[in-house]
């Protein structure tokens, strides 16, 4: 809501009165008050239409999505001099044409559409490995060719086929065992089970299923329940709950090894999204109005090194009060962290010492949405900020120090110029501090020592947007299952999502670790440190040599 003062009243007449004394060109003194307060209210107006327009465009992302936020690429300048004829390349076969010239096949064809292509045979590392043999042939024999005397040898490049099978989420074996019986005693003999197979009804493969499809891609429990039916294998949703919290038992002190992990960790990224618990909603009815009553789900994601650990903890507390908690933890000799954020003042609660960061996209996103509106002077903005995230692109294969020179030396003179022309905006009065430039002008400005880190401090990223793809999983929860019911059931889906995004930041394949740590239950609970996400495959090696 825009907080300026009401103009005062013109009376329509008044207007027109003056627009004839303009006319004739006499003008009284009192005309002077008139025309300043007609000129006021066309400042207004403008401020209201700008105002309005951002509002709908808010109103638009929160309805539809916010799409990209990627701006379209600048026009190339027209060129009047011909483009000079390339010859085909020589492993590109050409094509006549109608007037008797020849193109190759690249040119003629259709532009190549953005993607990447068809999946080859190494984008499968979960495939079954089946090695195929010729059935006739081996190494040495004589060329099966008409007129060859040679021989043949092995390539070592094998000629990869993917066949992809499809099967329902949980399938369902009934084994039938005979079952003798004595006629004279009555005594009843079962045959046994076959070799290899436990007398469990649940496999851990089938637990790890039913986990994965609700905490890794969303699918409630109602729905897994649904698809089983149709498939011929019911499993309700409770039973599938208690499968659940299972594994969740399992992986409980590989969260807790996490959580210690995360508490020593250089950088920090935090943010918050909502969640609804239902038993909650119920406490809220006996809240004072002064009690708090929101509750949202708070990332954090942590470098540890070269590895990234996401944590998941949903309740009251805002992502700020969970990073202090988390930092309860760290050992007092080491340095203080980074902290990642937006400014939200929530996100900044806690006495603990840090280093502050806060996230250049949440100010550039400002500027996107004002970008029609004020296209010149946001353009401004982007395209500096823009330069800023290309030299970051470059910068990505070096360490946290050259990363830092690298940076002081391309983008400190593009944050600082950037800086000067903000301060002329407001010095020059050619932006008006209380509109909607203004505002995200001066956000920058208030929070530009923590929007610049990246040139102060190593290891200091340019925003959050780490963080928020992790709190993806979370929304897609939201949106799909729609709510807990209890406090301890979000716990369960804190720690089940907790591990599964540790695992896909770390390239880790989620269904054989989990199957892993759910087969090693005990192992995994007296030692959690060798059943991290990146360790498990040396300790799975190990016990399999044993």
């Amino acid at each position: 809501m825009i907080k300026d003062e009401p103009p005062d009243s013109t009376n329509p007449s008044e207007i027109e009165a003056l627009i004839a004394r303009l006319k004739h060109g006499s003008l009284a003194q009192q005309d002077t008050l008139l025309i300043e307060r007609l000129l006021r209210l066309l400042l207004r107006l403008i401020r209201v239409v700008e105002h309005k327009n951002t509002s709908i465009a808010r109103l638009k992302r929160m309805l539809f999505g916010p799409g990209s936020d990627k701006r379209p690429a600048a026009a190339a300048p027209p060129d009047n001099t011909p483009p000079k004829a390339q010859p085909p390349a020589a492993d590109e076969p050409s094509v006549s044409t109608p007037d008797g010239g020849a193109t190759s096949m690249a040119e003629s064809a259709s532009p190549r559409r953005r993607g990447h292509g068809r999946q080859g045979a190494a984008a499968y590392p979960g495939a079954l490995r089946v090695v195929c043999a010729d059935p006739e042939l081996m190494p040495g024999d004589g060329c099966p060719a008409r007129q060859c005397r040679g021989h043949l040898y092995d390539t070592r490049e094998p000629s990869f086929f993917i066949r992809l099978e499809g099967r329902p989420v949980i399938t369902a074996t009934r084994y039938e065992q005979q079952v003798l019986r004595c006629s004279a005693c009555a005594e009843r003999f079962t045959a046994p089970l076959p070799e290899g197979v436990l007398a469990q009804k649940y496999d851990p493969t089938a637990d790890v299923s039913i986990a994965l499809y609700k905490y890794g891609a969303g699918m409630p429990f109602y729905r897994q329940a649904r698809l089983q039916e149709m498939c011929g294998v019911p499993l309700s949703e409770s039973v599938q709950y208690e499968r659940c919290a299972g594994v969740a038992q399992c992986v409980r002190p590989i969260y807790e090894e996490m959580i210690r992990r995360a508490a020593s960790a250089d950088l920090l990224h935090i943010d918050d999204t909502p969640v609804v618990i239902l038993d909650l909603l119920k406490e809220n009815k006996q809240l004072s109005a002064a009690e708090r009553r929101g509750v949202q789900t708070s990332g954090i994601v942590a470098r540890d090194g070269r590895r990234q650990i996401a944590l998941y903890v949903s309740g009251r507390r805002h992502a700020g009060e969970n990073l202090a908690e988390l930092l309860s933890k760290r050992p007092a000799d080491l340095l203080p962290p980074i902290q990642m954020s937006d400014a939200l003042s929530a996100n900044w609660t806690g006495e603990f010492k840090r280093i502050v960061a806060k996230c250049l996209a949440h100010a550039r996103r400002q500027f996107v949405e004002l970008e029609t509106a004020f296209p010149q002077a946001c353009g401004r903005v982007l395209d500096a900020l823009a330069e800023v995230y290309g030299y970051d692109a470059e910068a990505k294969p070096m360490t946290d120090e050259e990363r830092l020179v690298f940076h002081q030396l391309k983008s400190g003179a593009v944050m600082q110029r950037l800086r000067e022309w903000i301060d002329e905006q407001f010095r020059e009065r050619h932006v008006e501090p209380n509109s909607s430039l203004g505002k995200a002008l001066t956000y920058m400005v208030k929070h530009w020592e923590g929007l610049t880190k990246f040139l102060v401090v190593a290891g200091a990223p340019l925003d959050n947007n780490v963080c928020e793809r992790a709190l993806k999983l979370a929304v897609l929860q939201r949106k799909n299952a729609l709510f807990y019911k209890t406090e301890r059931g979000a716990a369960t889906g804190d720690m089940l999502m907790s591990v599964i995004e540790t695992c896909r930041m770390n390239g880790v394949n989620v269904w054989e670790y989990l199957v892993a740590v759910v087969k090693n239950e005990r192992a995994v609970g007296r030692d959690p440190t060798a059943w991290l996400p990146w360790e498990y495959a040396a300790e799975v090696r190990a016990r399999q040599a044993a």
